[in-house]
């Protein structure tokens, strides 16, 4: 790696520290030539991955369009850029235990979709809306009053295993 204080070409690593993800590595790097201290970041790169798109079309994946759409729903919602990458990487994820050298466009949306609805329920609706072409208010409606509900359900089934430790523990 080539130091960007100097250009020099030969750099040495310091230190080396794998992220809470496991995702990522950042490694503290120091200029042999004139010791100026950087920092890198190294992380995985989803490669030899082709998307079909709606219309036929195909392309290269680029994490650039998943992290722009993401940034998109996402916008002017309270996050932490940790919080993001993590979302990022766990995406990510998920594709790559697909296992396929291709995959559509719709299919990595729905992976969007399920990792949002946990992150960010307004990022969801959002999200969700484009990409499911939502073509009136009902449909936007019903998909907010499932998750309305889902949220519901998942409330009551907490409280009732809450009254059960209570119980148990009585």
């Amino acid at each position: 790696m080539h130091c960007p204080a100097c250009n020099h070409a030969d750099t040495k690593v310091v230190d080396s520290r794998l992220s809470t993800d496991g995702a990522s590595v950042r490694r503290r790097r120091a200029c042999e030539a004139c010791e100026f201290r950087f920092s890198t970041l190294e992380e995985i790169e989803i490669l030899g991955l082709t998307v079909v798109k709606r219309d036929g079309r195909r392309e290269s994946y680029a994490r650039e369009k998943l992290v722009r759409g993401l940034e998109k729903s996402l916008e002017k919602r309270p996050y932490t850029v940790q919080d993001f990458q993590q979302l990022v990487h766990k995406i990510e994820r998920d594709i790559q235990k697909t296992g396929h050298g291709e995959l559509t466009s719709r299919d990595i949306g729905e992976l969007v979709i399920k990792h949002l609805r946990g992150f960010d329920k307004v990022a969801y609706i959002r999200f969700a809306s484009v990409y499911r072409s939502f073509g009136d208010l009902h449909t936007f409606e019903d998909e907010l009053r499932k998750l309305s509900s889902a949220k519901k359900s998942k409330s009551v089934a907490s409280r009732r295993s809450a009254k059960s430790r209570v119980r148990s523990s009585t």
